[in-house]
């Protein structure tokens, strides 16, 4: 099988969303910082587990081509 352009564009892709992603969880984390930490720990959790939502689709499109099913 012959490699395609596709997968290092998706890989790089990928390292660029999660820099930009997690530089914008940077940028709005200073009121984040005033909350109590159980407080912080929910939120942190949640946002640590939102960039991989986007990882689907790409990941699909790196593999066949197509961005849907």
């Amino acid at each position: 099988m012959k490699p395609t352009w596709r997968k290092p564009v998706g890989v790089l892709s990928m390292v660029v969303g999660l820099i930009l992603y997690s530089a914008l969880i940077v940028a709005f984390s200073g009121p984040l910082g005033t909350l109590p930490a159980l407080a912080q720990a929910p939120i942190y959790l949640i946002l640590g587990i939102l960039w991989i939502l986007p990882l689907k689709p790409l990941l699909r499109w790196m593999e066949t081509g197509k961005w849907r099913e």
